[in-house]
């Protein structure tokens, strides 16, 4: 969710960069260990691997013969970038500033990843791989680039292909120990910034960078712990019953995996070198260093995780204040209207996951509602930080200016905010409406762009687990998204309601009148007193952060009804505002849903997946999918509300508006059933982009983005455009439609075309609008995508259009809304829902001073057009028209309300627009020049560490993406039905590579043919068999022009697939199933002046 110049971090100026060059020389000479292996510098632009249209070797390399229990048959896809090694010696990072080298595997998989910009057009199915990782169990031998035994009764394999670790223990206490030792490998000094976010301690650790403090006060002001609040969470997990147990016994062992990997690289002086940059090691006497970790440090970063992305609700303030606008403007009843249409609760117009019509009625107020508090202008959120002295007293602004950029970036782009988290998308199309009759999966996590990413790769194999995906850092002892045997299964934000706004009337304790400020509140007639949360952090100038010396404590209330995260007051009466999330105080109950979706036993059925997803208490829709079933639940510790309570606005304090069994010592209460939660089996397709889930599920308290236009739309009206009148769906086209909607600007293709209606009401006369309108309406007919003129470019087509939407849209939506508004209520406005959301994640126009802040948007992120008032815009418009409009607006807003009367607002701020200058719509930061559209949009992997990585092309795409369709299914025939079998062939090469060589299993042997074009080879499988698919494992002599062919004889043959555009590597060919007992590569035209050479040559019946 989070979230040109340079392509890799800001160079060393050249007396620093020699200074590192001979630091790397001095560093090895003191012992320090120098890589033996590492990746050339990266390109200098990843548009310019884009443009070479195919993946690095290695990506083929990856390719595996299946694992028995494999059901997917190559058919499981995915990919994250920039690379799977997230660990950096001292001497890594200096080579790395100094040379541009990177350690392996450190950004190998940012290019295959960004050149699906370039190749999404006319994709094909087996073309998939060359922007996807093949995401099959296992590693066969010739794919091992490394071994190692932690303890004996674990094994880690790392494949050669991208690093990945394969784990596998004879004991689940060893799979475990392996998961955490792997990930220490691969993310430690990430796992130490979580740890340190997590317990508010970031800034003495890593700096106090203006992002670092805003980080750290954005999770006090979400999940402030003691560490006797840590402790508790843990003794909960003993007495969850067995899972609960399990859960114990899998972190415990986790962690000791964690530390025996930091005892290791302590001793070969090898720990990540961010260590040394921020003051935490010494080079020379390698004291210091990381500190052991504990299963606390685990809650902690939990709490992170989920409040970043798996949290909803909480903002009933900011809802409050509008209506509290609202009124003030129009009148109780008119400004009650307004504030319903604006909420956006139950909008008909706005895209459904759910679109069958199930209603799941959830959020409504009740009729009989009593105790709505609505604060007086003026309520603020608190200011959770006190006692600053240093740079913490000083501005933002002064402070970089002081001390320039660190040499670590500082964490920005994060930031924890309960009621906006972002995670998404899924697309899932079911076996109904697939080509091949198997359920296709699209789907994938949106969690920002750092490097090393907060997520890494795994697959995990013991007792009672079996998966393969992504995992946070520090929380991988199971896989959090990914597949099993036969199924896969991943996640959006649900943004639904698990949190509620309390009003505490204040008081003192010794009768004397109490303020704003006061610590005791009134409850069942007692003043008593709220406890405070107090951590004092310090930190000084190093290497890595050299902000200069500085201290604050963060403080926080707590109450019977939560934190305190508001204050004003009620009718004159001094109040504060509490926020009470059920997951608070237990992030670590939802772990024991992921140890069940990682365990093949609990995930067999649709049934089963939804059992599983219902023991996750963050707010998510899960997403399923097997050979056969597709499958949808969203979880959430939903509290059984009072019945006399409002969940959408502020409700007074007291036992009557308690949640139904709540008990504030240990923060539980009832919960609804899963029966009650939106849920689905076998839909014909699912979509979610963080949208509504289904018909009369409200929209969270001050979540007011369930509008008429949502990013969901770009996912689901071309998916259902193409099912319609009996269409099926590929894995190919589905990767397509979500490709394109990652390029496509939500305003241009939805609002655009209203806009240029009403302007095109009469003639434009004036020569520079006129031009503007034309390129703004050829872009639009061009599907109003941000794409490059040609891979590489650095350009977008249409750029003139897309610097004038930039620049329109703030203006227009101000000179739109804010003069019927008014500006309390256009202020309040802004401050619950930001106006845009662009790619460029530079906020203009009129935005939020709130520091819980609906403004979302970060520079570089990539995910964009998730909140914004194009509902507004498009609502408003469609009125002036004339259309038809369900749920409208109570009036119209553009204008004088008349199509005359908008048209001249439009084109005066259209003209606005074309007076800003490309440097003011595009102004410029650490990476990019001001007035560089391009470098504006694209994305950075946010350096989290000392290794950086070059921007690639703006796209709205999941960062963990998978492409999966299982064509089997657990007790089904899946092994190969060529090895072993009799092949023949038209020719060899030499008597070192027959044809049987090609059927043999062994990936390091091959048949080759003589130098021609034509040859063949077949295979006899000894009786008649079904037949469906056949794999080629290509040596670098690859055919360029192929036929698959079946016979029943041998000597009349039948093509089942043919191809004229091969590229080697690993070809996964499906077709209908046919009856065949002999099986041949047709060769037709070779892609090399060699032959035509197999490692393999494999079929299969599924």
């Amino acid at each position: 969710m989070f979230c040109g110049g340079p392509p890799m971090p800001a160079p060393l100026p050249p007396l620093r960069r020699a200074i590192a060059v001979l630091s790397v020389a001095a560093l090895a000479a003191l012992g320090l260990p120098v890589p033996a292996a590492a990746e050339a510098a990266a390109p200098a632009a990843a548009g310019h691997a884009a443009a070479t249209g195919h993946a690095a070797a290695t990506g083929h390399a990856a390719a595996t013969a299946f694992s028995p229990d494999d059901y997917c048959l190559g058919q499981c896809l995915d990919i994250l970038p920039p690379g799977q090694n997230g660990n950096a010696t001292l001497v890594d990072i200096l080579a790395h500033q100094a040379l541009g080298t990177m350690p392996k595997h450190t950004g190998d998989q940012l290019a295959k990843y960004a050149s699906l910009l370039a190749g999404y057009n006319g994709l094909t199915a087996d073309r998939l791989e060359r922007f996807f990782n093949d995401a099959s169990f296992g590693v066969p031998p010739g794919q091992v680039a490394s071994t190692v035994k932690p303890r004996s009764d674990v094994t880690i394999v790392r494949d050669k292909a991208y690093g990945i670790p394969h784990i596998t223990g004879t004991t689940r206490a060893g799979t475990m120990f392996g998961a955490g030792y792997a990930a220490a490998q691969d993310r430690l000094w990430v796992m130490d910034l979580l740890r340190h976010v997590g317990r508010g301690e970031l800034t003495s650790f890593a700096g106090g960078a203006p992002a670092n403090r805003a980080l750290e006060q954005s999770v006090w002001r979400n999940s402030p712990y003691t560490e006797a609040d840590l402790e508790a969470q843990v003794e909960r997990l003993r007495r969850m019953g067995d899972r609960g147990r399990l859960l114990y016994e899998d972190v415990t062992a986790y962690v000791a995996g964690i530390n025996a990997y930091i005892d290791r690289c302590m001793a070969n002086r090898n720990c990540p070198g961010e260590y040394v940059l921020t003051g935490h090691l010494d080079a020379v006497t390698n004291k210091g260093g990381p500190k052991h970790f504990t299963v606390t440090d685990l809650i902690a970063i939990a709490g992170v995780i989920g409040g970043l992305f798996g949290g909803g609700g909480g903002a009933e303030m900011q809802s409050a204040l509008v209506r509290v606008a609202a009124r003030a403007r129009y009148g109780t009843a008119e400004g009650d209207r307004v504030w319903e249409a604006f909420r956006s609760r139950n909008d008909p117009e706005t895209v459904l996951t759910l679109h069958d019509g199930q209603s799941f009625p959830f959020g409504d107020p009740p009729a009989s509602a009593t105790g709505v508090v609505l604060p007086d202008p003026g309520a603020r959120p608190v200011d959770v930080t006190e006692n600053e002295t240093g740079s913490a007293v000083a501005t933002d602004a002064a402070a970089a200016a002081a001390t320039g950029p660190p040499a670590l970036p500082e964490l920005a782009g994060l930031m924890v905010d309960n009621a906006r988290p972002g995670m998404s998308n899924a697309v899932v199309i079911s076996a109904a409406k697939s080509a091949d009759g198997h359920p296709i999966a699209v789907f994938g996590p949106q969690t920002g762009y750092f490097a090393p990413q907060l997520l890494m790769l795994q697959e995990l194999s013991g007792p009672g687990i079996r998966a393969r995906g992504a995992s946070f850092a520090g929380l991988s002892m199971y896989v959090l998204l990914g597949r099993g045997v036969d199924y896969a299964w991943s996640a959006t934000s649900s943004l639904q309601d698990i949190t509620d706004t309390y009003a505490l009337t204040l008081c003192e304790p010794d009768g004397t009148t109490p303020t704003v400020d006061s610590d005791h509140y009134l409850h069942e007639g007692r003043c008593v007193p709220m406890e405070t949360l107090r951590k004092t952090n310090s930190w000084k100038p190093t290497v890595a952060d050299p902000t200069p010396a500085g201290s604050y404590d963060l403080v926080i209330k707590r109450t019977r009804y939560g934190l305190v995260t508001w204050r004003g007051t009620v009718n004159g009466v001094p109040t504060a505002f509490t926020t009470l999330r059920s997951t608070y105080r237990h992030e670590a109950d939802s772990a024991i849903g992921f140890q069940m979706f990682n365990d093949p036993g609990e995930m067999a059925t649709a049934a089963d997946f939804i059992e599983s997803a219902s023991h996750v208490s963050f707010a998510f829709n899960w997403f399923y999918v097997n050979a056969t079933q597709a499958a949808y639940f969203m979880s959430g510790a939903n509290p059984v509300r009072s019945p006399v309570s409002d969940p959408n606005l502020p409700m007074v304090a007291d036992t009557a508006h308690e949640w139904s069994g709540y008990d504030p010592e240990t923060n539980t209460a009832d919960y609804h059933p899963p029966s009650a939660h939106p849920q689905a089996v076998d839909q014909d397709y699912l979509v979610s982009w963080n949208n509504k889930q289904a018909k009369d599920y409200g929209a969270a308290d001050g979540n007011f983005s369930f509008g008429a236009v949502h990013r969901g739309d770009l996912l689901d009206r071309p998916i259902r455009e193409a099912l319609a009148n009996g269409g099926r769906l590929d894995r190919a086209e589905t990767v397509r439609i979500v490709a394109e909607a990652a390029v496509v600007d939500l305003r241009g293709r939805r609002v655009l075309p209203d806009l240029l209606r009403v302007i095109d009401s009469a003639p434009v006369t004036d020569p520079a609008l006129a031009d503007a309108v034309a390129r703004l309406r050829a872009w639009e007919r061009a599907g109003a995508k941000r794409e490059e003129t040609s891979p590489g470019s650095r350009r977008y087509a249409h750029a003139d259009a897309i610097r004038i939407m930039d620049a329109w849209w703030p203006k227009l939506v101000a000179a739109q809304f804010r003069p019927g508004l008014g500006d309390e209520l256009y202020r309040a406005l802004v401050d619950a829902l930001q106006i845009d959301e662009p790619p460029s994640g530079l906020m203009r126009g009129d935005v939020t001073d709130l520091p819980v802040s609906a403004n979302e948007a970060q520079p570089h992120r990539g995910s964009a057009f998730q909140f914004g008032w194009w509902g507004y815009v498009s609502k408003d418009l469609r009125a002036v028209l004339g259309d038809p409009v369900q749920a409208p607006l109570p009036r119209r807003f553009c204008g004088d309300g008349t199509v005359a009367g908008c048209r001249a607002v439009l084109l005066d701020s259209l003209a606005d627009a074309l007076a800003e200058p490309a440097t003011v719509t595009y102004p410029g930061d650490e990476v990019c020049a001001a007035g560089d559209q391009w470098c504006a949009d694209a994305v950075r992997q946010a350096p989290l560490g000392g290794i950086g990585h070059p921007l690639i092309s703006w796209q709205n795409r999941p960062t963990y993406q998978q492409v999966v369709s299982f064509p089997a299914r657990r007790g089904e025939e899946v092994g190969n039905l060529a090895k072993g079998a009799a092949a023949t062939a038209s020719s060899r090469e030499n008597l070192l590579h027959p044809p049987g060589k090609a059927v043999d299993g062994d990936l390091s042997s091959r048949w080759s043919s003589a130098y021609r074009d034509g040859e063949w080879i077949q295979v006899d499988l000894g009786a008649v068999r079904t037949v469906a698919r056949v794999v080629l494992r290509w040596e670098a002599a690859y055919g360029r022009a192929y036929r698959i062919q079946v016979s029943p004889d041998g000597g009349t043959w039948t093509t089942v697939y043919a191809t004229e555009d091969g590229d080697g590597g690993v070809d996964n060919v499906s077709f209908a199933p046919v009856d065949a007992r002999y099986v041949r590569m047709q060769g037709v035209r070779r892609g090399t002046s060699y032959g035509y050479s197999l490692y393999e040559f494999e079929v299969y019946a599924r």
